[in-house]
């Protein structure tokens, strides 16, 4: 599904490098941007701050732009990253094996967008953090690109930023929006997985009600201690005998392979877990065996160091599993109002195969859906697998 339509032709057609990143910084910024040259690309991140006394004013939305050094891009792809990540951490790798630079090198000009949260203090977020108001923050970076640049463009997203992109493509009446391409995300559920989904929201509901207003998946942590210390005893039982405590690397293997049997309210959403791989019980915790098949653990390490607050709102969590259970009195995703393009990977052992969100776009009268899972593969290793280029995104 690489195919492009014509690019719209605007006056930025030939502006490239730091004359691109100059005309965007002036279009966008609130605050002090960065800039990081690259062997062949250039970078700019900027913090963007509403300072309206409305949503998250204080804490910024954070706008990173990867560009070619020296050629004009045809199109923008905006990437949205996962719930408690940002665009570094999900996006960019060593080496430029991320798919922010695959899609680069193909000639779009990528604009990461990542939420509030990631700059956050838990006494930042409130009960508003939902995801209608990720989608407008959103549309305030998407606006003020358009009016200076007027180029075609896709929204990318994983997990979280799938679903937002997605809700972002339902309210986006421009003829520029051309695609939706979502990774490793989940739409409305059926029979018991619906009800599932149901006690999920209302738990999410009921956190909020108590003036709980984010959760911390301690995924950067859990990682860390997995690299410093791997052999060092975890403060979590040993499931075969719960008088022992699993070690750090193996307590971080079992939450990254066997996601779904860990306690808390949205788990079980993973068909077996975050990372594809295999987990072996011993005789003592120190006697386990496991391993990562797509995404070494060293890359996990890379991605979560790059993390801010890891923090997710729990309105974002109410809102995405009310779309699991198809509440559209809690939030309505209005699948028949999409009409970009749509490109929806999952995973076997991630998200599953649950591909009603991509029937209902079709049965809209939407053609150009397109739906496929990935097999082998796991939640994170869409993003962050040594192979995913061959695998994964070879299909966009």
């Amino acid at each position: 599904m690489d195919r492009q339509q014509p690019a719209d032709r605007t006056a930025t057609d030939t502006v490239a490098g730091p004359a691109l990143l100059t005309l965007i910084e002036r279009a966008l910024s609130t605050g002090t941007a960065a800039h990081l040259p690259g062997r062949d690309f250039l970078r700019l991140t900027l913090p963007l701050f509403d300072g309206d006394g409305g949503h998250g004013s204080g804490v910024p939305v954070t706008v990173d732009v990867i560009a070619d050094a020296d050629r004009a891009p045809h199109s923008i792809a905006y990437l949205l990253p996962g719930g408690g990540l940002n665009f570094a951490a999900e996006f960019l790798a060593p080496g430029g094996r991320g798919l922010a630079h695959h899609l680069r090198r193909r000639g779009h000009l990528v604009v990461g967008v990542t939420p509030r949260e990631d700059a956050a203090r838990p006494g930042d977020v409130t009960a508003g953090w939902g995801l209608a108001a990720h989608r407008r923050d959103l549309a305030g970076v998407v606006a003020g690109l358009d009016r200076v640049l007027g180029l075609p463009y896709q929204y990318a997203g994983h997990s979280a930023g799938a679903a937002l992109a997605l809700d972002a493509a339902a309210h986006d009446p421009s003829p520029r929006l051309r695609r939706v391409l979502a990774l490793d995300t989940t739409g409305p559920l059926t029979g018991p997985d619906a009800a599932r989904a149901a006690a999920t929201r209302d738990a999410y509901a009921a956190q909020l009600a108590a003036g709980t207003h984010t959760s911390d998946p301690g995924l950067a942590g859990l990682v860390s201690r997995a690299v410093t210390d791997p052999d060092g005893a975890s403060a979590v039982p040993w499931p075969p005998d719960p008088t022992l405590r699993f070690t750090h690397a193996g307590l971080a293997h079992f939450a990254l392979i066997r996601t779904a049997e860990l306690p808390g309210p949205a788990n079980w959403i993973y068909a077996r877990g975050h990372a594809a791989g295999s987990y072996a019980f011993g005789a003592a915790p120190a006697e386990d065996r496991f391993t990562l098949t797509h995404t070494p653990l060293t890359a996990w390490h890379a991605a979560t160091s790059a993390l801010g607050s890891g923090l997710i709102p729990v309105a974002l969590l109410r809102d995405l599993s009310a779309i699991w259970a198809g509440d559209d009195a809690t939030y309505a995703l209005a699948w028949d109002r999409i009409r970009a393009q749509v490109l929806w990977l999952n995973t076997e052992h991630g998200r599953g195969d649950h591909p009603r969100g991509a029937d209902l776009i079709r049965a809209a009268g939407n053609p150009e859906v397109t739906y496929r899972v990935v097999p082998g593969y796991a939640h994170g290793d869409a993003t962050w697998s040594d192979t995913a280029a061959e695998d994964v995104w070879s299909l966009v």
